[in-house]
């Protein structure tokens, strides 16, 4: 075990099953005005709010122009800022398997506390068997417990009509260190994740569905205790607890909660659609809809996908029909600055 390991590997599965409970969301770094650096302030801004929102931990987003010294930057200040009383995945996606693996190292000796596994955007598996390698190549290669990620933005859907095949998820899981799987794949409908939670009921493998709309459906089936990754911050602390009050049986005050955010989720789900196809997160939409409950804000780097005022006000007016905040703001242009400008 190194300096910041809280498990061995041969304990992954364990470790998880005992503290994987709650909705983990994600913190994307925030960066200096010129864009020159880090914004250390801001990110540390960011954990503390996480932690005010009652949220189990965050991802920490790679996909938002950071080198890769900057990355190891981001996970020391956010755990430092932490002090043992947050969890973090690193974001695993990054130009080659070899950075994916770099990294990961690096962030186990930091203190981080799993890996969610992305693919290199040039990795083109043509069989199934192609995807196992590559998934087990990087488990064997670190010790921090892995979550297997199956999204339809990876293009598998030559391998599986699902967008993932689910036999290279569970032949892979059987390593160690594989403590959960986030399944968003097989859409429309659930019956790929239905299957998903299935095949792994019996194990020490943890299934999340992302999709906090489904959220009560998969906690009454199997208990789902952990959730995660997405932009649940959005909604401000809404959906840690609707997840909790599932958990512990008040179904009641789970689903007023659901609904009150109805008219954000509907919102966010129509704002989504609008760029389809694009492949890629719109992380300035993200840390937009982030800054209206409370984070940092601030500029981020190319590539991004524009923001627009539209864009804007309807998310924040959704916000202000869900009761999460009072009113639309008047100044978009104070997003942009952030809240802690450096």
């Amino acid at each position: 075990m190194s300096a910041g390991t809280h498990y061995a590997r041969s304990d992954a599965k364990d470790w998880a099953l005992d503290n994987l409970r709650g909705a983990c969301d994600v913190i994307i770094p925030s960066f200096t005005s010129d864009l020159r650096g880090l914004n250390e302030a801001g990110i540390r801004h960011d954990v503390r709010r996480n932690m005010e929102l009652g949220y189990w931990g965050a991802l920490l987003v790679s996909e938002a122009g950071t080198t890769m010294a900057e990355m190891r930057q981001f996970m020391e200040i956010a755990v430092d800022e932490a002090k043992g009383q947050h969890y973090f995945l690193l974001h695993g996606a990054f130009d080659t398997v070899e950075d994916i693996i770099a990294m990961t190292k690096d962030a186990e000796a930091i203190g981080i506390d799993g890996l969610l596994l992305g693919h290199p955007n040039s990795f083109y598996p043509k069989q199934t068997s192609d995807l196992t390698a590559y998934l087990r190549h990087v488990v064997d290669s670190v010790d921090l417990g892995v979550v297997l990620f199956a999204a339809h933005h990876f293009n598998f859907d030559r391998l599986d009509p699902s967008g993932y095949p689910l036999e290279a998820l569970v032949e892979v899981a059987e390593a160690e260190n594989v403590i959960a799987v986030k399944y968003e794949v097989g859409r429309p409908g659930v019956i790929g994740t239905l299957d998903c939670f299935k095949a792994f009921q019996d194990s020490k493998v943890i299934v999340s569905d992302p999709f906090e709309a489904n959220t009560p459906l998969w906690t009454e089936l199997f208990g789902m205790p952990w959730m995660g990754t997405s932009n649940y911050e959005y909604f401000g602390d809404a959906v840690p607890r609707m997840l909790n009050a599932l958990l512990e049986g008040r179904r009641d005050e789970a689903l007023e909660i659901y609904w009150q955010i109805q008219p954000a989720r509907t919102a966010r789900l129509g704002e989504q659609a609008t760029f389809g196809g694009a492949n890629f997160i719109h992380r300035y939409l993200w840390k937009y809809q982030a800054w209206l409950n409370g984070f940092n804000g601030g500029p981020l780097r190319q590539p991004a996908m524009k923001l627009t005022d539209p864009q804007m006000r309807r998310m924040a007016d959704a916000l202000r029909r869900a009761k999460i905040i009072d009113s639309v703001p008047t100044d978009f242009d104070e997003y942009f600055v952030g809240r802690n400008p450096a």
